[in-house]
């Protein structure tokens, strides 16, 4: 054995980021978002059950422009991690290992995500009369 301290793995300061990489990085973090998201949605629905005045507050709350924002995000980060989610259903399978494919079915991931949510959104919009 060597008596100079090596690395046991590669470290985050020896590659540059891939796109295969953040992608993995952010999924991890789009599901703890998704996570955390959850407490706010069962106080909506706790809020709901105990009557008008705890709801009308709930709502106040969610349709601020701090919580329409964290909706938005939190839209987004769900359709994120749904796509990627199945992305990885795909490599589970052995498809899409190719370097190419890989890059190219990581930026419809992006794409579709982002795409989704604005429509989720307008969809939302449109049916509650907005435009």
């Amino acid at each position: 054995m060597a008596s100079h301290p090596r690395p046991i793995s590669p470290h985050l300061q020896v590659y540059r980021p891939q796109l295969t990489s953040i992608m993995s990085i952010l999924h991890r973090i789009t599901g703890v978002f998704l996570s955390l998201g959850v407490v706010p949605l069962v106080g909506w629905l706790v809020a709901a059950a105990a009557g008008p005045t705890w709801f009308d507050c709930a709502q106040q709350v969610a349709g601020s422009i701090v919580g329409r924002t964290l909706l938005f995000l939190w839209t987004g980060a769900f359709f994120y991690h749904l796509l990627n989610g199945l992305r990885h259903l795909a490599w589970d399978a052995g498809w899409g290992f190719e370097l190419p494919t890989a890059y190219r079915t990581g930026w419809m991931v992006m794409i579709l995500a982002a795409i989704l949510t604005v429509i989720a959104w307008g969809l939302g919009y449109w049916a509650r009369g907005a435009f």
